[in-house]
Order: C-alpha cells, then sequence, then structure tokens
C-alpha cells in the first residue's frame, strides 16, 4: 500500500497520522489495488478513436515450439519433424500437427502467421519485447499493449480497462508493464484460479464483515480526517492524486458490475464444459466477461511452454489440450454473441523453438522464426500467411517481426501507429515503429 504515497513521509518514522488512517481504513476493506485506478483515468472514459475494438491477448510463456503445432515439417527428418503425425484443416492443402485436432477443424476462425522472426532468443526480453513491439532498452521502458490502451482510451466502466488473468509473464525486463506511462496504467492482476470450486478476487472482495454500510462509513470517517488536516498540508496536491487512487478503488469495488463481471459460476455448465474445466480455459471464459463488462484489454497468461527436454509429452498431455480446447470454444463464444468484430484476439509466445530436437528429447530457444495467431477485429479467417524453410529455421515468404505485430494490433485497436508517450523526464518517445500486416487489415 506505501507504494500509493508520494516521496515525502514514505520512511517508517515519518508517516503522518492521516497517511496511517487512510491505510488502516482501506486496508480493512480488502483493498491492495494497483496504482492504476485514478480518477483522471475514469474520466477519459471516451475513446479517442471511433473504432472501438477490445482485445484479449493469449500469452504462452516459455516459447511455444512452432514444429509442433501450426508449422509441422513431415517431410523433414526424425530429428526435426518430431514424434507427431500431421492431420489436415478447414483449409484445403495446409496441415497442424495431430495434437491441435480443434484448431485445425476451426482454422476458418482465425488467421495464422507462419513467418514471424522473433529476432530474439532470451526469456525476459521476450515477454519485454513481444508484448510491446520494441526491443527491450535499459533507458526506455516501452509500454505493453493494454497499458497503452487504458492510456489512451480510460475507463469504460467502474472495471479497470487493462486486466492481465495468471502472473505468468516474466517482468525482469518490464513485461506486460506500463513502462514510461506510470504505474497507474499497469494490469489489474487476477491471481485467483477462475475454476476453482470458490473462485473470488481478493482486491475486490471485501473482508467477511464488511458490508456496503461500514464500507461507507469508513470512506465518511477518512473524508473528515482529510478534511481536518487539509490546513496543515505542505503538499496539498499530491495527496489530492493520492485520494483520486482510493476514490477509484472504493468505486470499483462498490459498483454493481464489478462483483457481477467475475461472477463465473452464473454461466451455465455447458458453456464452461465447453471452454474446459481448467484454468485456462476457465481464464478464457473470465477474459469474455471481463470484455462484456467493460474491460479493454485482457491478457490470458499460461506458463510451462519451455520444453527444453520431454518437448513431446509435455506438449501432448499437459500444454496443448487445454489451448485447444479453450482457445476455440472463446472464438466461437464471441461469434456466437456477436462480439468477435469488436474484439481483436491474439496468440502470442516469447520465440520459436529449435528446428533439431536436442538430447533431453526437448528443443531449445530459436530466434528466426515462430509463429503467430490473430482473430476477429476483421482479420480474415483461414488466412495462412508466409512460411519457413524445409526445417522450419527462417522465414522465407511473408516475413513479419514483432514490431509488425505490434503495430497490426495498434492498427486493428484504434491507436495511432506513430503514438508518442514521454518519458519522465520529459522525451518524446515513439511507442512502435513497425508495419501493420498488410494481409490482415
Amino acid at each position: 500500500m506505501l507504494s500509493f504515497l508520494p516521496s515525502v513521509n514514505r520512511n517508517c518514522e515519518s508517516i503522518s497520522r492521516r497517511h496511517a488512517l487512510q491505510i488502516g481504513s482501506l486496508a480493512g476493506l480488502g483493498l491492495s489495488l494497483p496504482n492504476f485506478l485514478s480518477t483522471k483515468a475514469a474520466n477519459a472514459a471516451t475513446a479517442l478513436s471511433p473504432k472501438d475494438t477490445n482485445c484479449i491477448l493469449i500469452w504462452t510463456r516459455g516459447g511455444t515450439s512452432h514444429h509442433d503445432t501450426f508449422d509441422p515439417k513431415p517431410n523433414a527428418p526424425v530429428s526435426v519433424r518430431g514424434e507427431f503425425g500431421v492431420i489436415d484443416t478447414a483449409i484445403p492443402g495446409v496441415q497442424f500437427t495431430e495434437i491441435v485436432p480443434t484448431m485445425a477443424k476451426e482454422l476458418n476462425r482465425f488467421a495464422l502467421l507462419r513467418s514471424w522472426n522473433p529476432q530474439n532468443g532470451s526469456h525476459g526480453h521476450a515477454d519485454q519485447f513481444v508484448m510491446s513491439g520494441r526491443k527491450f532498452n535499459a533507458g526506455v521502458s516501452y509500454p505493453t499493449f493494454g497499458s497503452v490502451v487504458g492510456w489512451q482510451k480510460g475507463f469504460k466502466t467502474a472495471l479497470p480497462p487493462f486486466v492481465q488473468l495468471g502472473n505468468n509473464v516474466d517482468q525482469r525486463f518490464g513485461g506486460g508493464m506500463a513502462g514510461i506511462l506510470g504505474l497507474e496504467h499497469n494490469a489489474f492482476e487476477v491471481l485467483a484460479d477462475p475454476n476453482a470450486k470458490k473462485f473470488d478476487v481478493r482486491d475486490i472482495t471485501p473482508p467477511q464483515g464488511v458490508d456496503a454500510k461500514r464500507i461507507d462509513r469508513r470512506q465518511r470517517m477518512l473524508s473528515k480526517i482529510d478534511s481536518l488536516q487539509a490546513y496543515a498540508e505542505n503538499q496539498p496536491a499530491a495527496f489530492e492524486a493520492i485520494d483520486e487512487h482510493y476514490q477509484a478503488a472504493i468505486n470499483m469495488i462498490t459498483a454493481p458490475e464489478t462483483k457481477k463481471a467475475f461472477q463465473i459460476d452464473e454461466e451455465s455448465p455447458e458453456l464452461r464444459d465447453k471452454y474446459g474445466r481448467h484454468k485456462f480455459g476457465q481464464s478464457c471464459l473470465l477474459a469474455r466477461r471481463m470484455i462484456q463488462s467493460g474491460v479493454r484489454f485482457v491478457t490470458v497468461t499460461d506458463g510451462g511452454w519451455d520444453t527444453h527436454a520431454n518437448n513431446f509429452k509435455s506438449l501432448k498431455a499437459n500444454r496443448i489440450p487445454p489451448v485447444d480446447q479453450g482457445l476455440p470454444a472463446l472464438l466461437e463464444d464471441l461469434e456466437d454473441r456477436g462480439m468477435l468484430d469488436s474484439t481483436l484476439v491474439v496468440w502470442l509466445t516469447d520465440f520459436g523453438r529449435t528446428p533439431n530436437i536436442n538430447s533431453a528429447s526437448g528443443r531449445d530457444h530459436w530466434a528466426s522464426s515462430g509463429f503467430a495467431i490473430m482473430a476477429g477485429a476483421g482479420v480474415p479467417g483461414g488466412s495462412v500467411l508466409g512460411a519457413t524453410d524445409e526445417e522450419g529455421g527462417k522465414p522465407i515468404r511473408n516475413e513479419y517481426t514483432s514490431a509488425d505485430i505490434a503495430a497490426t494490433i495498434y492498427s486493428k485497436l484504434g491507436l495511432p501507429t506513430d503514438l508518442i508517450a514521454h518519458a519522465p523526464d520529459g522525451r518524446p518517445i515513439r511507442l512502435i515503429e513497425g508495419d501493420p500486416i498488410r494481409e490482415w487489415m
């Protein structure tokens, strides 16, 4: 909670009574919300573009193998092609591996880029690079897509504009974070498992025994204390900004739509079964509920994809089945609800994996080729773009980079591709520099 406070009075000996009362009263409500909750952002609720498109980003942390999913090489030596056979897809002449049967059947709902050049093979740097479109720079912390959306478009409802489900993002180099835009534009993180029997979100759930009347009473008490001490404050503007964060937090907690958005058990058992009774599937379902309730950008995170050893067993038994079930269900559900045209769905990962299988039956990091998937928001379903060489080692046609993927996401969400932000020292920073994938525009 101390991260809400300005630099003044932040050491343990000099925290004022007013600060202690603010922290104590809000802690009693269970308010450990991130710093992004500011009424300034809430007041910027209208989009700068008439095209109000939302986004769900699927992030598979670790580096999902393109060889063993969407870019198989059945004619390569076994040391390259691996253990999986291939199957036909909904598009004649296009084959996937046998472990993604639902994605193969539903290819008409999404577009596949087979010629992505990650230009990077390092964890941590990948999260920062792929999720912002800019390579890591120690002097400039480039913001992730969801933070840019929140900064530009603000709140649509009491719910924050940017939500992240799960914590499978490597933040060592700023991956998935707001960077120069400031902490107030970081994601609101939901760490609880939506597949759990008693799923609740700690930061929006008041402690037992604290009802709406007690919340209101504590808020009034805090307001009176603030008024009494206002004359003694040396930095009223700074404290007023703090108060705005708390007010936005309270607005979020007390708004009826907040609690309803997270009530995933309101969905029919049949639909929940269709998504899959696992964390990934229910996270996709929750992401749809978030978008439906006014969140603009949701990142669904999934870990365990760094398959240096036992690549084939891990993919077939654990990693792929939930995604092969949950992602197609999400696309179908969005389409059935008339939401797919206004919701961009993107699947990204760190990088590709090596053409050659290592001695541990795994594949290592590969910086020269990989895949990306997009759907909705006018992306042409059934488009299979680009190709790699006979070993899947490098693009040989329609090569696109992470910067180009970023430019595509910006364009689809109605953000200018020449968008400028300012670093804390005032320097103007262009956020992306790629070109949109023209075949998907």
